[in-house]
C-alpha cells in the first residue's frame, strides 16, 4: 500500500477559523494516516500585500457578523469552548514566534491548541508573555528560555521567511492545508485535503 502524501497546516493564532482547524487537525490526520506538519505564520503581511490593512471580517461588517455566528454554531457542533474575543484580531506575533521554535517538536500541537483555546475559548490575551509563559509552564516546558529564544534575531528572521514563503505559495488566508502543490483553504477543507493526501501518495 502506498504512503499518503504529507499535509502541512498553515495557521495564524489570531484567525478564528484557524482555531477550529488547529483543534481538529491532529486527530483527523492520525485517523487518515497522514503525516502532519505545522507552520505558523502571520496574516498581517499577507493582507497588506492584497491591499487590506485589517481583517476582511472587520473591513466588511456583514461578513464579520456572519463569521462570529458561524463560529458559535461550529464550536457547538465540535464541542469546543467559544467566547467572542474582546479584541480581534488579537496580536499573535509572540505566539507565532514561540510556535515556530517548536514546529518540529512534539509540543507544537498541544501548545497551538492551548493558545487557540485561550484566545477564542477563554478571551485571554495571547500577546501577553505571562499568558504564554503560563501555557508553556503547564506543558512542562521552560517558558523563560523559550520566550527568550522566540525573540532572538534568528527566530524573528525565520518567521519572516516563513511568512514570505506563504505569500510566494499563494496563500491568502488561514487556515490553509497544503498537500504537494495543492492548496485547500478553510477549516471546512480539512477532510478534502486529507482525502487528497490519501489518494495522491508521496513520490
Amino acid at each position: 500500500m502506498s504512503t499518503p502524501a504529507p499535509m502541512t497546516l498553515w495557521y495564524e493564532f489570531a484567525s478564528s477559523y484557524s482555531y477550529l482547524a488547529v483543534m481538529r487537525v491532529q486527530a483527523a490526520a492520525d485517523t487518515a494516516g497522514v503525516e502532519l506538519h505545522w507552520r505558523p505564520f502571520l496574516l498581517g503581511p499577507v493582507f497588506l500585500s492584497l491591499g487590506w490593512n485589517d481583517s476582511p471580517f472587520n473591513i466588511y461588517p456583514p461578513k464579520g457578523r456572519y463569521m462570529w455566528r458561524d463560529m458559535e454554531r461550529l464550536c457547538e457542533r465540535y464541542g469546543f469552548p467559544f467566547t467572542m474575543p474582546s479584541e480581534f484580531p488579537r496580536n499573535g506575533l509572540l505566539a507565532a514566534r514561540v510556535a515556530r521554535l517548536g514546529q518540529e517538536e512534539d509540543w507544537i500541537g498541544p501548545f497551538s491548541r492551548t493558545v487557540m483555546q485561550a484566545n477564542f475559548g477563554e478571551d485571554r490575551d495571547i500577546g501577553d508573555p505571562d499568558v504564554l509563559g503560563g501555557i508553556l509552564d503547564d506543558l512542562g516546558l521552560d517558558a523563560d528560555t523559550l520566550i527568550l529564544q522566540a525573540q532572538s534575531d534568528d527566530n524573528r528572521k525565520a518567521l519572516r521567511a516563513q511568512v514570505e514563503e506563504a505569500t510566494q505559495m499563494g496563500l491568502f488566508g488561514a487556515p490553509t492545508f497544503v498537500v504537494g502543490k495543492e492548496l485547500f483553504w478553510g477549516n471546512d477543507r480539512l477532510e478534502d485535503a486529507l482525502d487528497w493526501a490519501q489518494h495522491h501518495p508521496a513520490v
